[in-house]
């Protein structure tokens, strides 16, 4: 299977590539690396609502009490609600089971430490050391028997505890807003409708919140916001919140129906935050697939940005490196360091119906002041993507193209990290203008790297 850890966890498709035989060695190893200071370490487990999720979930249990863990099962809960939990009860270790917004098919699982956050590089590396041991007879690593087995126990009471804490990050209440909500019949379906019910908003609209074991993702949440469009506009809603599979994202819908993204979504946050003088170093790290019309906002309201490579981790590493507080993607993972170790699609809804409450104004209002500049992303097949940041011809042709755009457009060109693919992005003023900056980029890159397409 070669590297195990991707960018958030170790994926794959549940009971071929992710096997329960895989899981348990998680379990053990991962148990083990994260806990082996300490005896009778306490783990916590989530897990989403896909149908692998209680095999793995047994697999998984069973690694841990070999090392003579206390494991304490969350049932179905959010991830960060996971990392919230194991740093609030103190525990050594969470573990959640969730393939976020991927079909029903995968299954992912996604250590935490102590701290809440997600695993360091070198921790991984540890746990993969022992995963790739040749077989089973080099597993050293300690067998306690008798009393000294581990113990498992139910504390499905945590997800309550984790809407209690979320409760206390807003002020005031929600009354006099009409929210419609999507839970993708995934981990927030649970836990949603209560925490908007609780802050007593005045009417709640929920779909995608009759998970079945097969339908998480399945045409609703984040990546598939049509439904909760329509909902908004059927209801007469005054904003609408769509999470993902595991709730650690948001794309959120105005009173008209229109897609309000991540990165309108950091921008009025951060705009927010740093008028009432909590914007760290009146900044916002975000990662380089975020708009351009984000950025030109943000410097008018005089907001600096720190950009990192795609995935949250990345921003998470910039936010603890240099002191920021708020982070995010246009993808709708929006990181809230002041409250949260890792994004959270629930925690991000309550700071923005806050800021629409409060300030007294439509979300379409607050999100119209991020232009969107048309981008245009051609994913190109090639023999060699590991030469682009070598090839000097593909280097100058960026270079004269963004000459020519004279600061009104940019282009991205990276290797993609899980296919033989280059992805070309360009942003410009008009559709026209982006797409015939890609096309020029395109051709140089199949010329230079060899086209598979």
């Amino acid at each position: 299977m070669g590297k195990f850890f991707g960018t958030d966890g170790v994926r794959g498709v549940a009971n071929t590539e992710l096997t329960p035989e895989l899981a348990f060695k998680l379990g053990r190893f991962g148990g083990y690396v994260l806990t082996k200071e300490t005896e009778k370490p306490k783990v916590l487990i989530g897990r989403d609502t896909r149908i692998s999720g209680p095999m793995l979930e047994s697999a998984l249990v069973a690694g841990l009490l070999s090392i003579g863990a206390e494991v304490m099962r969350l049932g179905i809960i959010s991830t960060p609600g996971v990392a919230y939990l194991t740093k609030a009860l103190s525990a050594e270790a969470g573990v959640m089971i969730s393939a976020s917004h991927n079909s029903v098919e995968d299954n992912g699982i996604k250590f935490f430490g102590a701290d809440g956050f997600k695993l360091l590089d070198a921790q991984e590396a540890e746990i993969e050391a022992l995963l790739e041991k040749e077989n089973d007879m080099e597993d050293e690593l300690p067998r306690p028997t008798a009393g000294n087995v581990g113990i498992v126990s139910d504390y499905f009471e945590g997800g309550q505890k984790y809407l209690r804490y979320l409760k206390q990050t807003v002020e005031g209440d929600f009354s006099g807003l009409r929210v419609a909500l999507d839970c993708a019949n995934g981990a927030a379906s649970p836990l949603a409708n209560h925490l908007f019910a609780d802050l007593e908003a005045e009417e709640i609209f929920c779909i995608g919140s009759s998970p079945d074991g097969i339908n998480i993702n399945d045409q609703v949440g984040s990546t598939h916001p049509e439904p909760l469009q329509e909902l908004v506009k059927e209801k007469g809603a005054d904003i609408g919140l769509a999470f993902d599979g595991d709730a650690d994202r948001l794309i959120a819908v105005d009173e008209n129906g229109d897609i309000v993204d991540g990165d309108q979504i950091m921008y009025i946050c951060a705009k927010y935050m740093n008028a009432k003088g909590n914007l760290n170093y009146k900044t916002l790290v975000t990662t380089v697939m975020s708009n351009l019309g984000l950025y030109k906002s943000l410097e008018r309201e005089g907001i600096e940005t720190k950009k990192t490579a795609v995935g949250d981790r990345y921003v998470m590493e910039e936010m603890r490196k240099g002191g920021y507080n708020l982070g995010g993607e246009q993808s709708g993972h929006m990181i809230f360091l002041d409250y949260s170790t890792t994004g959270d699609g629930l925690l991000s809804g309550l700071q923005l119906l806050q800021i629409v409450k409060s300030s007294g104004r439509p979300l379409s209002e607050l999100a119209a002041e991020v232009p969107k500049y048309p981008q245009k992303l051609v994913n190109v097949r090639v023999k060699d993507k590991h030469a682009l940041h070598e090839n000097e011809v593909i280097a100058r042709e960026i270079t004269a193209v963004e000459d020519e755009m004279q600061g009104e457009g940019r282009i991205l060109v990276r290797p993609s990290g899980t296919e033989p693919l280059v992805r070309v992005m360009a942003e410009a003023p008009d559709r026209e203008t982006c797409e015939a900056y890609v096309g020029k980029i395109v051709d140089v890159v199949k010329q230079e790297l060899g086209s598979l397409n």
